[in-house]
């Protein structure tokens, strides 16, 4: 008699994702009201009404709906929701922490994520410091990592040293360009702007590239702190760092970006250090969406597993090339928008 298989459901990918995370994820809603999941954490910039609460967990959808494809992204928007839809995707598992209308079009989950029978996990929190892949992208071997720096959670500080073949800063730029892969992006863009006759399009993983901000290109680095701007990294914070790590040569700053006459490199020039710019965070899907996307198929062999890639660009308006929704755009703000004479709909 054949065997018949059991099929994947969201409660084995959560225990899935339970193992990747090395026990971090919310299992039981209990882990919430008790306060025993550090990973729970609130996010606010104190504007009323608009905090979220992390919960890396199931936030949406029954454990016991059966999966036979998932979908990992970064940041779930109602696009991601459409393509979910069209792939007849199962499960969608995200990086950010979702909250219902800023992530879903402007209205609740349980009012669009049920037309496409969709679950929804979020983790971030839960899974950073699992893996030394963006230490690795940027030219070194992590050798100790705080994830919460000065007592803030998710102020992420990785102490590193180069890795063999990287001598100066010039190597880490190079590496970071080679492996990206920003010469197809560059060939996608330049068609795009060929096919659409845009030639000022911008597309958001090229508008931003790993830039030198102090040092040069054949300064020596061996000994690197990198840490993320936007996770709430101060001067404080990166004075107490190199005061703990005074060996320390070189300075990447990644994910979000400081410009160059920020404070922290102005800092960096003052000590004689480089400092280096990285991967945006137009780019994290592939630093950490990748490894998380085929960690979950080789535990779970029988899911088709998709990653979820959103692209974002940009043309200023004197320069969009589609004629028919240019002339759609310009009659209904002239007409609708900007009149000071409403005009009055009569049906019929």
């Amino acid at each position: 008699m054949k065997q018949i298989q059991k099929q994947t459901d969201v409660g084995q990918v959560l225990e899935a994702l339970n193992t990747i995370s090395r026990g971090r994820m919310v299992m039981d809603w209990n882990e919430i009201t008790s306060g025993t999941n550090p990973y729970v954490v609130m996010k606010t910039s104190n504007i009323p009404g608009k905090s979220v609460i992390e919960i890396p967990g199931l936030i949406f959808g029954d454990k016991k709906q059966p999966v036979k494809k998932i979908g990992v992204g970064m940041t779930l928007t109602e696009s991601v929701i459409e393509l979910a839809s069209a792939m007849k995707l199962d499960l969608i598992v995200v990086h950010h922490p979702v909250a219902d209308a800023a992530s879903s079009g402007g209205v609740p989950f349980s009012d669009y994520l049920p037309l496409y029978n969709l679950a929804l996990i979020e983790m971030h929190e839960a899974f950073h410091g699992l893996h030394p892949g963006m230490t690795f992208l940027h030219g070194h071997r992590k050798l100790k990592t705080d994830i919460a720096f000065g007592g803030i959670p998710g102020n992420i500080l990785h102490k590193g040293i180069a890795l063999e073949g990287i001598k100066t800063a010039g190597d880490i730029l190079e590496r970071i360009h080679r492996l990206m892969g920003r010469e197809m992006d560059d060939d996608i863009l330049e068609a795009e702007r060929a096919i659409r006759g845009e030639n000022s399009l911008q597309e958001a993983t090229l508008a931003n590239p790993a830039q030198l901000l102090s040092g040069t290109v054949n300064s020596p680095v061996e000994h690197v702190l990198h840490f993320f701007p936007h996770t709430g990294f101060s001067m404080s914070n990166l004075e107490t760092a190199l005061d703990m790590y005074p060996e320390t040569d070189t300075i990447i700053a990644s994910i979000s970006r400081v410009r160059e006459d920020h404070a922290f490199v102005d800092l960096a020039k003052r000590r004689g250090l480089n400092f280096i710019v990285g991967n945006s965070h137009s780019v994290e899907l592939m630093e950490n969406g990748l490894p998380l996307a085929y960690a979950l198929e080789m535990l779970l062999p029988d899911v088709e597993v998709f990653l979820l890639r959103e692209r974002i660009t940009a043309v200023p308006l004197k320069d969009v090339g589609h004629k028919v929704m240019v002339d759609y755009g310009k009659e209904m703000a002239e007409t609708h928008l900007v009149t000071k004479q409403p005009q009055v709909v009569q049906f019929l």
